[in-house]
């Protein structure tokens, strides 16, 4: 409905454009108008060439992020449509010097108009984008943290820290600091934009540290990583989902298979496990659609995602870094 809308917003200031815009000519024109109709001849030119630059010159250079390309090809353009319009008038008895002061208004103010009308709309599409990122990450950020505080979940983490106080007293503390650390990332960390990498990570390896603890003899984890640097900046909580996916999703007596790799800015990650009864699968995996549209969003153009059933499910994100 609200795309519907939109098309119809810009329908809508197009032909008022259009309809004002030639109200004003055909009475600055008047005495050429009726003269073997130049302007009639002269705005069929000029609406290709605005709608020319409107929906495929403006769209294409702007996102190939070649400016002053587009800025010369703009000069040409505009040069090219001087010579057609001076040569119509001039035809009816228009002088050349008036031809190319009236040109101002019979040719840029429509190529500056809608210019500015799609720079303007691009504008608000990508604020809506941005909002509905920013509303999807509070949503995901409430989820984790319901899911990290939820009773449960809490007491499996503190009864395995209470066994490892029995069992193994010395390593009790490091366990206690990592479900601390967790709580912090979740709570405060994650409520920018972008984290350092390097908490990411660090988020990751105390969540797989626990799970290898809670489903010891249950499950087989295999987690590797290679790293060259860790100085960037990433979303926070978007590896983690897909690791979650693994253990949530993952039959018992199986392998979880977890590979992250950073080289020359590019972050790839892996995960790779067997997996319930596919449409069961299907209708539960919903985190993994959710960060489909974040990725969509935060790293547009930016990353390959990729998500394979065969034997195993195997999920692959690779990320530009920043």
């Amino acid at each position: 409905m609200e795309l519907f809308k939109k098309h119809i917003t810009q329908i809508l200031v197009h032909l008022l454009f259009w309809l004002l815009f030639v109200f004003i000519s055909l009475f600055v024109f008047s005495e050429y108008y009726w003269s073997e109709n130049p302007f009639l001849q002269y705005l069929s030119i000029l609406i290709f060439i605005v709608y020319a630059n409107h929906l495929i010159l403006l769209p294409y250079f702007v996102r190939k992020k070649q400016y002053i390309l587009y800025a010369i090809l703009f000069i040409l353009i505009s040069f090219l449509a001087t010579q057609l319009y001076c040569n119509v008038f001039t035809r009816c008895g228009c002088s050349f010097m008036k031809c190319l002061s009236d040109y101002l208004w019979q040719t840029l103010v429509p190529l500056f108009f809608f210019s500015f009308v799609w720079i303007l709309f691009k504008y608000l599409d990508r604020e809506k984008e941005i909002e509905m990122a920013l509303q999807e990450r509070t949503e995901l950020e409430l989820k984790f943290l319901k899911s990290q505080i939820n009773p449960h979940v809490l007491f499996n983490n503190l009864n395995t820290i209470y066994s490892y106080a029995i069992e193994k007293p010395d390593q009790t503390p490091d366990l206690i600091l990592k479900l601390s650390d967790n709580l912090k990332h979740v709570l405060y960390e994650s409520n920018s934009d972008f984290i350092p990498l390097e908490k990411e990570l660090q988020y990751l390896d105390n969540y797989i540290d626990f799970q290898k603890i809670r489903t010891q003899g249950i499950k087989e984890i295999v987690y590797t990583k290679s790293i060259s640097s860790v100085q960037y900046q990433i979303a926070p909580l978007l590896l983690i989902t897909i690791i979650e996916n693994a253990f949530k999703h993952s039959t018992p007596n199986s392998i979880i298979r977890i590979h992250i790799e950073i080289k020359d800015k590019t972050l790839l990650c892996t995960c790779e496990n067997s997996f319930l009864d596919s449409a069961i699968f299907k209708q539960e995996a919903i985190g993994l659609k959710n960060l489909q549209k974040r990725l969509n969003l935060l790293y547009q153009n930016q990353h390959e995602f990729k998500v394979n059933e065969d034997d195993t499910f195997k999920v692959s994100l690779k990320l530009n870094l920043i």
